[in-house]
C-alpha cells in the first residue's frame, strides 16, 4: 500500500473522530447542563476542534490521487456538484427551509438545533474541501514546475488565513484587508492559468459554465445559512466560527468565479486550439486515403468539407477544371446561378485561377451589382508546376470575413491536396503495368519532388545539400521554411523502413512542417508566433501518433536559425547528433543532445524526452547535419565511416565554402566505402555563416 493510501485510511477514522469530537463539544458548550450538571466549556476548545477537523478533512482530500481522469473536465467538476455539492446544499436546504417555516427559531428544539447545524458545519467542510481540490486538479493540468510550487504556497497561506479567522485576534484593519486583497490577486493570478478550458467543446464549456454557477449557488445557499443562524437565540457558537465558515465559502465562490471568467474569455483561445487540431486531423486524413487506395472524388471531397469546418464559411464551392471522372465539384449554401455569376465577374477581371481574397464585396465594383448576401470572398486554386486542377472558392455572410490565418491555412489544405491528387494519379498508373516496380518508381518521383530543389540564398550564409538513396525509394528527407524576421527552420529527418510506404511517411512530415510552422495568431510577441523545436516536435508526435505503423518511427532535428541575431535553437528527436565547427574556439565538436524518435512513445509523455538548444554562433561557423547512412556507411574491411573521420574531416576543410566542404566530405565517403554496397540513404546538409555578416536592420 502507497504511503498516501496509508495516510487516507488513517486521517478518514480520524476525521470522523474529530467530527463527534465537535458535536459533542458543541452540545456541551450550546447545552452546558445536557448532563445534569452543569458543565462550562471554553470557547477555545469548540474553535480548536473545530480547527482539527477542518484540517484533518483537508488533508484526506488533500492526498487523495489526482482526481482527474484524462481529459474528462466535465465528469470531474459533474462529480463535484452531484456527490458532496448536491448532498451538502439538500441538507443544508431542508434545514433552512424548515426555519423559515416556523418563523421562528425558538420554536424548535435547540438541542435539535445544535446537533443539525454541527452535521450541516460538517458537510460544508467536506464540499469546501473537495470544490478546493477539485480545482486544484484542474488549475494545475499541464502546468509548469512553477505554477505548482505558487499553487503549494497559495494553498499554505490560504489554509493559515482561513485558520486564523478562528481566534479572537486580527490584525489591523488595514493590515488585515491588505493582506486579504495580496492574497486574493494571488489567487487571481493561479487560477487564471486553466489550460483545460482549451480543451472543452461548444455543448461541454456550455456545461462547465452550469456547473460552475451550480457551485457558486451552493456556496451561496451556505452563506445565507450561516448568516441566517447566526441571528438565532439558539446558537451559542463563538462568533468567530461564524466568521470562518462564510470565509471558506467566500474562499470556495472564488475558485468558482475564476473559473468561470476564464471558462468565458478562454473561449477565443479554446477556438483557435480547435481549429489548429482539426487543421492537423485534416491533414492526416488527406494523406492517409493515399495507402488506403481512395479514389480523387474522395480526396476532393474530404478537402472541400475540411475547409468549409476549418474556416467557418458560410458558403463555399468546389470547381474543377477538365476531368476524366464524372465528378466536377460541389456546392455548400450557394446557388449554382450566383456561383457562375462571381467565376464569370473574376473572369472578366483576369483573376480567374489566381489566389484573390476580397473582404468588402458590397463596396466592390462589380461585385456590388451581384447583390450577393455575401461580405467576404477567398479564392484558393488547385495547381502543381504541370497543370490546373480547379478552384476553391469560400465565402462569409459578413464583412472582413477571412484574415491571412484562414488564407494560410487554405494553402496548405490546396497543396496538401494536389499532393494527394498526383501521387493518387501516379499510383493508379502503376497498378495498370508492372505493379510493385511502378510503385517503387512512383513513390521515388513523389520523394524527389518533395526535396527542396532551391535552396535558400542570403547573405547571412551558404547551405549546400547532398541526397542519394540506397534504393529507388529511401526514407531521408529534409526542407526549409523562411520565417519572419529574417529567420530559417530547417529540417531534416529520417523515417525508418524503406520503400513506398516510407515514402508516404515523408510526404505526411512534409505536410505537418508546414502546418505546424504557421503563425499563431495569439502569440504575444513576435517570438513566439511560432513553436520552438521542442513544441513543434511534441505536436509533430501527436500528428504522427495515429498514422504511422507500430513498428515505424521517424528520427528528426529541427533547427530555427536567426542570423539577424547571430544565434539558433535546435531539438534532436532521435537523430543524429550535429557536428558543429567553432570559429572563435578554432575547434570541431558533436552538440550531444537528448531526444526520442517521433513515433516510439504516442502519448502526451513525449515533450518531457525533448529538449531545445540554443547557440549563438559566429561568423566563419560551420554547421554539417546528417543522416545515418553516412557515418554508417563500410569499408572493405566492413568498418563504419564513423563520427570520428567525418570531424577529422571538418577539421581538414572548415575554411571552404559551403560547396566546398560538402564536396570534399563526399569524396573522403567514397574512397573509404569504394567498391562495397550502399546500405542506407545518405542525406548531408552543410551550412557555414559567412565570415563577413550584413549589418543588422534597424
Amino acid at each position: 500500500m502507497s504511503f498516501a493510501r496509508k495516510l487516507n485510511s488513517l486521517l478518514l477514522p480520524f476525521s470522523i473522530l474529530s467530527w463527534l469530537g465537535l458535536l459533542a463539544c458543541a452540545l456541551l458548550y450550546a447545552h452546558p447542563t445536557l448532563f445534569g450538571q452543569a458543565v462550562a466549556l471554553p470557547g477555545w476548545l469548540l474553535l480548536l476542534l473545530q480547527a482539527i477537523f477542518t484540517t484533518a478533512v483537508f488533508l484526506q482530500e488533500r492526498v487523495v490521487s489526482d482526481r482527474l481522469r484524462g481529459l474528462d473536465f466535465i465528469g470531474l467538476l459533474r462529480r463535484l456538484v452531484l456527490g458532496p455539492g448536491l448532498l451538502a446544499t439538500a441538507c443544508v436546504g431542508l434545514h433552512l427551509l424548515q426555519q423559515l417555516i416556523r418563523q421562528n427559531l425558538a420554536n424548535t428544539s435547540s438541542l435539535a438545533f445544535t446537533a443539525i447545524y454541527t452535521v450541516n458545519v460538517g458537510l460544508f467542510v467536506v464540499l469546501l474541501a473537495r470544490t478546493t481540490y477539485v480545482w486544484r486538479s484542474l488549475v494545475l493540468f499541464r502546468s509548469s514546475a512553477r505554477l505548482r510550487k505558487l499553487w503549494n504556497w497559495f494553498e499554505v497561506l490560504l489554509g493559515v488565513t482561513l485558520l486564523l479567522r478562528l481566534f479572537t485576534w486580527s490584525p489591523p484593519f488595514g493590515l488585515g484587508t491588505a493582506l486579504l486583497g495580496v492574497l486574493a490577486a494571488f489567487g487571481a493570478y493561479i487560477s487564471s492559468h486553466q489550460k483545460w478550458v482549451a480543451y472543452l467543446s461548444r455543448r461541454q464549456k456550455l456545461e462547465a459554465v452550469l456547473l460552475q454557477l451550480a457551485v457558486i449557488l451552493s456556496m451561496a445557499v451556505f452563506v445565507f445559512y450561516f448568516l441566517h443562524t447566526s441571528q438565532g437565540p439558539q446558537l451559542l457558537a463563538p462568533g468567530t466560527q461564524h466568521d470562518f465558515l462564510i470565509l471558506n465559502a467566500f474562499s470556495a465562490s472564488f475558485f468558482a468565479i475564476m473559473g468561470l471568467l476564464v471558462t468565458f474569455f478562454n473561449l477565443p483561445t479554446a477556438g483557435v486550439f480547435e481549429q489548429k487540431r482539426e487543421e492537423i486531423l485534416s491533414l492526416q486524413r488527406l494523406t492517409q486515403l493515399i495507402q488506403r487506395g481512395q479514389n480523387a472524388e474522395e480526396v476532393y471531397r474530404m478537402f472541400f468539407d475540411s475547409a468549409i469546418q476549418t474556416v467557418e464559411a458560410d458558403a463555399a464551392w468546389l470547381e474543377l477544371d477538365s476531368t476524366e471522372d464524372e465528378y466536377v465539384g460541389q456546392h455548400y449554401h450557394i446557388a449554382p446561378e450566383q456561383a457562375l455569376a462571381i467565376r464569370h465577374l473574376l473572369t472578366d477581371y483576369n483573376l480567374g485561377h489566381i489566389e484573390y481574397l476580397n473582404n468588402d464585396l458590397p463596396n466592390s465594383s462589380g461585385f456590388r451589382n451581384l447583390e450577393l448576401p455575401f461580405g467576404s470572398l477567398i479564392v484558393m486554386p488547385l495547381r502543381s508546376s504541370k497543370r490546373q486542377y480547379g478552384s476553391l472558392y469560400m465565402l462569409k455572410s459578413s464583412t472582413q470575413g477571412f484574415d491571412r490565418e484562414n488564407q494560410s491555412i487554405l494553402q496548405t489544405f490546396a497543396s496538401q491536396t494536389v499532393l494527394s491528387i498526383e501521387n493518387l494519379q501516379l499510383v493508379q498508373a502503376s497498378l495498370d503495368t508492372q505493379r510493385v516496380q511502378d510503385e517503387l518508381k512512383i513513390a521515388s518521383a513523389v520523394q524527389d519532388s518533395l526535396i527542396p530543389k532551391n535552396l535558400p540564398i542570403d547573405n547571412w550564409f551558404e547551405i549546400s545539400s547532398h541526397a542519394l538513396a540506397a534504393t529507388e525509394v529511401g526514407g531521408d528527407f529534409y526542407d526549409f521554411l523562411h520565417l519572419p524576421g529574417r529567420r530559417l527552420a530547417v529540417l531534416i529527418g529520417d523515417v525508418s523502413g524503406k520503400g513506398v510506404t516510407a515514402a508516404f511517411h515523408v510526404a505526411q512530415m512534409k505536410g505537418i512542417f508546414h502546418a505546424l510552422m504557421q503563425e499563431n495568431p495569439l502569440a504575444r510577441n513576435e517570438r513566439e508566433k511560432f513553436p520552438v523545436p521542442s513544441k513543434f516536435m511534441a505536436q509533430a508526435n501527436n500528428a504522427l501518433a495515429r498514422c504511422l505503423e507500430k513498428a515505424a518511427f521517424i528520427t528528426a532535428s529541427l533547427y530555427i536559425i536567426d542570423y539577424e541575431h547571430g544565434g539558433f535553437v535546435f531539438a534532436r528527436a532521435g537523430h543524429c547528433h550535429t557536428l558543429y565547427y567553432h570559429s572563435i574556439k578554432e575547434e570541431v565538436s558533436y552538440f550531444r543532445t537528448a531526444g526520442l524518435g517521433l513515433g516510439i512513445i504516442r502519448h502526451d509523455g513525449y515533450e518531457k524526452y525533448i529538449k531545445n538548444q540554443f547557440y549563438d554562433y559566429n561568423p566563419g561557423d560551420v554547421m554539417v547535419i546528417y543522416t545515418d547512412g553516412i557515418v554508417e556507411a563500410r569499408g572493405a574491411d566492413q568498418e563504419e565511416y564513423g563520427e570520428e573521420r567525418l570531424q577529422q574531416m571538418l577539421e581538414r576543410t572548415y575554411y571552404l565554402d559551403a560547396d566546398q566542404i560538402k564536396e570534399q566530405i563526399l569524396a573522403d565517403l567514397n574512397e573509404f566505402s569504394r567498391g562495397q554496397p550502399m546500405h542506407d540513404d545518405q542525406t548531408l546538409l552543410v551550412i557555414k555563416f559567412k565570415a563577413s555578416q550584413p549589418e543588422p536592420s534597424l
